[in-house]
């Protein structure tokens, strides 16, 4: 499960810092961290998809958002005991002083 986070998040986290520090132009004397470069990218894929470079950003951050949401839910589905009992722990620690109380009710007083 450890590499199964490592290799999703590895590319999102290598994807997210290239963006950012091209879109701000921060290269630090490496060419693929040039604002030239990033426009370049977007102009290239929207020529291959046929779509407007400016729509691409926001579909990638959407596809993100979703494979995000299924890697969680494959984490929660195989966690899921272990989150049922974290779950009715507090619940159960709640329930059980009103549990005394009706039990130790005055109905049983001499």
């Amino acid at each position: 499960m450890k590499w199964f986070l490592i290799f999703w998040a590895g590319p999102i986290v290598f994807l997210g810092g290239w963006y950012w520090l091209s879109y701000y132009d921060m290269n630090f004397g490496i060419f693929m961290l040039t604002r030239q470069v990033h426009d370049l990218t977007f102009e290239i894929y929207g020529e291959a998809l046929g779509i407007p470079p400016e729509t691409i950003p926001p579909l990638v951050a959407r596809a993100i958002a979703v494979d995000s949401l299924v890697v969680f839910a494959i984490l929660g589905f195989r966690k899921r005991k272990s989150i049922a009992a974290w779950w009715k722990a507090p619940q159960a620690l709640n329930s059980s002083p009103a549990d005394l109380a009706s039990k130790e009710s005055l109905s049983r007083a001499p």
